[in-house]
């Protein structure tokens, strides 16, 4: 039997997939989580074969949460989205994640990603990948990126300023020339930006 942990905030279609997918032979869904923090520490516990994880999700991400199971227990992870953004395939494959699929799936697609994933293989939706090879690259330094990150879920500059160990008058630096760079004029709509190219 594989089993799978799935995880995701909205719950008609977690319990409807996680349904779907007890209907089959060799899969048992051991649990099932609202949000990344809980997928995180679930899994720790239960050490499932695969995190079927929703991209989307309160508190972290899933490929947030992939890349700390990653570097904790010998789970594999696959990620779910709705919206298909194909800079967030770069992240997640950095991540470690295992396999990247849309939501638009059907549960026996989604069964076969899962068998296909355990057996020790690697997925990536293929719409999702010939996109991706065709998408911008960051023009953000690594720095400018850890300071959206920092900020993403509207951190203020002090607080980003210490999260980084900088000086608010670095990060302000950082976010000046972030806002310029992308031709934004809120952090905030940079954050959205970056987010939308998968770069954080």
């Amino acid at each position: 039997m594989i089993r799978v942990l799935l995880a995701d905030d909205e719950a008609m279609i977690r319990s409807a997939l996680a349904a779907l997918l007890r209907l089959e032979d060799d899969i048992d869904v051991v649990a099932e989580c609202a949000d990344g923090l809980q997928a995180v520490e679930v899994a720790q516990q239960l050490q499932p074969d695969i995190c079927l994880l929703d991209l989307e999700m309160p508190g972290l991400d899933g490929v947030e949460v992939a890349e700390r199971l990653n570097r904790s227990i010998s789970t594999r992870c696959i990620v779910v989205t709705r919206h298909a953004r194909p800079g967030v395939l770069r992240r997640a494959l950095a991540a470690g994640v295992a396999g990247f699929l849309p939501k638009s799936r059907s549960a026996d697609e989604v069964a076969a990603v899962i068998r296909r994933v355990a057996a020790g293989a690697r997925y990536v939706d293929p719409e999702i990948a010939a996109d991706a090879l065709s998408d911008e690259r960051s023009p953000l330094t690594d720095r400018e990126l850890d300071v959206l990150r920092a900020g993403r879920r509207g951190e203020t500059t002090g607080q980003i300023a210490k999260s980084l160990s900088l000086a608010p008058g670095t990060v302000r630096n950082h976010v000046s020339v972030v806002l310029s760079k992308l031709h934004v004029s809120t952090r905030q709509q940079a954050v959205m930006m970056a987010e939308e190219r998968g770069w954080i």
